[in-house]
């Protein structure tokens, strides 16, 4: 123990022994000294013991986060863009829910041990009630935006936080979700957070306003502000009502308002209680006439306010608030059999089809995700404009920023007097669909960092940027989490991606392979122009059986093969490829298999279970896997993986 910390725990003591009657020799301010009585007399926390950080188990924490779906896509937005901010001076951003576990976090993953031991990390639960005085809980308790900086945290082993965080009340003024910004270090200084305390405060309101916005889109919202030039893009006060006239919920804003003027409890209250407007006056406030026009009186005061109206289905929301009905777009229900958790992926794709939010797509080689991809963006108001894949890892690193981003005529030595458009400028109006981007050399993440916030493009020897209009998904077969850690993979690139994060089984973990055969003898026919292919029952009980290392490209090529082969179009055992099933239908244990993650195979796993399978055959490895050659190669040497002599 550090004798900083020694001080500070008999600081607390005092406190806690002499009561109310200490509390004006400590510098702490008012909410500091009031929580520390209550760690010590409610939480019957003891200030001597110095306690690790509580991290939940992750199955918990999705629990959690399952809870708040709908919430946590729309504020994922406003986490990204508050990260952009604050990341430069070593801030990490913590969302929690009402109890105060951390649902979603975004942070410098290269300092992953340091921030996981402090608790700054997913998962961690920084509930008052088991930390002590802190950011996230004290402003849980107290409902207030504040700052916990240093030795106002209540446990010794947080001094050296600062932390700074705001609440986020739901429509019905229930406070469901706690923003925070932390850092590792800090000035000694207090006053050094103020802009922090300014910033997070700013962003739980937007959050807040999207949320309210989203969830009310089917009712009529009024809009209020006391300045008419920011009426129509940042209201400080909302209500919903329905058709009676009535409230049906507020932003937290509008109950402090109404609650000045004596009004207390808002919902059910009618308009003309409210604002001196009468409920059939109000389609003149919609958006057609100037702000400044739009005047109306506070009941009760003479304090003059704007209103600004939204008629049903009129939430034209932007950035985070852009949503779509949770509705299951035939192009995403075409992609199960009945599988459980493709079923859950599908489900909640089909909530985000027309959301900007990016998305990455995880999962080994061959399951589906391009697939995935193209069924989202089907699925979306985007349908119209272009799908564009880009396999980062076939694109030669000398030629991909041409290939991504274009050039300029006579940009370099044999470029095109005329230029070129690069993928991302093809993509304009639709999807970009990036696969395999943890292959992306670490150069070209930063210009497409710029593309994806910036929404614009600079082609090779161009002076001037070139606006895009995308949608970006990004697949991998790789951690993408870890290989930031290790340096490998931009962060800030990794969250800009990750807005929503889909992870597709592998086949031999799929319930519905039964229904996938059936499916790829039914697309067998119709490529070949002729009759689906019939299989006996011993030939699809070997393809049950199998381990399907390449998932449904594997199963494809192996039924293709299988399809041209037959007899009287009735596929057999010995029409299944040579190599298939040598190992019993499932890939042998490797010795070295315990250096590999359980859940989804990493990458390694993947690539030797597939040598196996084809026998050590490089080319029908890539084939399998759907890479060249030489990128085989190239992964092989990466993980040291090289065939038995």
């Amino acid at each position: 123990m550090h004798s900083e910390q020694r001080r500070h725990i008999e600081t607390v003591m005092q406190l806690a022994g002499a009561g109310s009657s200490a509390a004006s020799a400590l510098r702490h301010d008012e909410i500091i000294r009031d929580s520390w009585l209550r760690c010590v007399h409610q939480h019957g926390l003891d200030p001597t013991r110095m306690q690790e950080a509580v991290i939940r188990p992750a199955h918990l924490v999705r629990e959690q986060q399952d809870r708040l779906e709908d919430f946590l896509q729309i504020a994922r937005y406003g986490l990204e863009s508050l990260y952009q901010l604050v990341s430069g001076l070593g801030y990490v951003v913590l969302l929690t829910n009402s109890r105060g576990v951390t649902v979603d976090f975004i942070g410098d993953l290269q300092m992953d041990p340091a921030l996981r031991k402090a608790g700054l990390y997913l998962g961690s639960d920084w509930s008052e009630q088991l930390v002590g005085t802190n950011g996230v809980g004290t402003c849980l308790s107290t409902g207030e935006a504040l700052v916990v900086h240093l030795d106002d945290h209540f446990d010794a082993t947080h001094i050296p936080l600062t932390c700074t965080a705001a609440p986020i009340y739901d429509p019905l003024g229930e406070m469901t979700a706690v923003l925070d910004i932390s850092a590792l270090t800090a000035p000694s200084h207090k006053d050094s957070q103020h802009l922090a305390l300014q910033l997070v405060k700013m962003y739980s309101h937007q959050i807040e306003t999207a949320h309210f916005l989203y969830r009310y889109r089917q009712d009529w919202i009024l809009r209020l502000s006391a300045a008419p030039e920011f009426l129509e893009v940042n209201p400080e006060y909302l209500l919903a009502i329905d058709t009676a006239g009535r409230v049906i919920g507020h932003n937290h804003r509008a109950q402090r308002l109404f609650g000045e003027t004596g009004i207390c409890g808002l919902l059910g209250r009618r308009v003309d209680e409210l604002l001196n407007v009468a409920v059939d006056d109000l389609p003149r406030f919609v958006s057609v006439q100037p702000a400044d026009r739009r005047a109306v009186i506070l009941a009760g005061t003479k304090r003059l306010l704007f209103l600004s109206v939204l008629t049903p289905g009129r939430v034209h929301a932007s950035g985070a608030h852009a949503r779509s009905q949770p509705s299951l777009p035939p192009e995403l229900a075409a992609l199960s059999g009945g599988d459980p958790e493709i079923d859950r992926q599908v489900e909640r794709a089909a909530k985000l089809i027309n959301s900007p939010i990016s998305i990455l797509i995880h999962g080994e080689t061959g399951t589906g995700k391009e697939f995935f991809a193209k069924a989202i963006h089907m699925s979306s108001a985007r349908r119209k404009g272009p799908f564009v894949p880009v396999n980062c890892a076939a694109i030669p690193d000398a030629l991909l920023e041409s290939e991504l981003f274009g050039y300029a005529p006579g940009s370099f030595s044999g470029a095109s007097t005329k230029g070129k458009r690069g993928l991302v400028q093809q993509a304009d109006g639709g999807t970009l669909f990036l696969d395999e981007i943890g292959d992306m050399p670490r150069p070209m993440q930063a210009k497409l960092l710029r593309v994806l916030s910036e929404r614009e493009v600079f082609p090779v020897g161009a002076v001037d940027a070139v606006p895009v209009n995308i949608r970006v998904i990004a697949a991998t077969h790789c951690d993408l989490e870890a290989m930031a850690r290790r340096g490998e993979f931009r962060d800030d690139l990794y969250y800009r991606l990750c807005g929503a994060r889909f992870v597709l089984p592998a086949l031999r973990h799929r319930k519905d392979r039964d229904w996938v055969i059936d499916q790829i003898l039914e697309r067998t026919g119709h490529k070949h122009e002729s009759a689906r292919p019939d299989i006996d029952a011993a030939a699809r009980e070997a393809l049950l059986q199998h381990d399907w290392p390449g998932n449904l490209r594997e199963v494809a090529n192996v039924i293709e093969y299988a399809a041209t082969v037959c007899q009287d179009n009735m596929i057999t055992l010995a029409d299944l490829p040579e190599h298939f099933g040598r190992t019993g239908g499932r890939v042998a244990a490797d010795p070295r298999s315990e250096l590999f993650p359980t859940g989804v195979r990493s990458e390694a796993a993947e690539l030797l279970a597939t040598m196996k399978s084809t026998r050590w055959n490089v080319t029908a490895a890539a084939a399998v896997l759907g890479v060249s050659r030489v990128t085989l190669y190239r992964r092989m040497k990466r993980f040291g993986i090289s065939p038995p002599t």
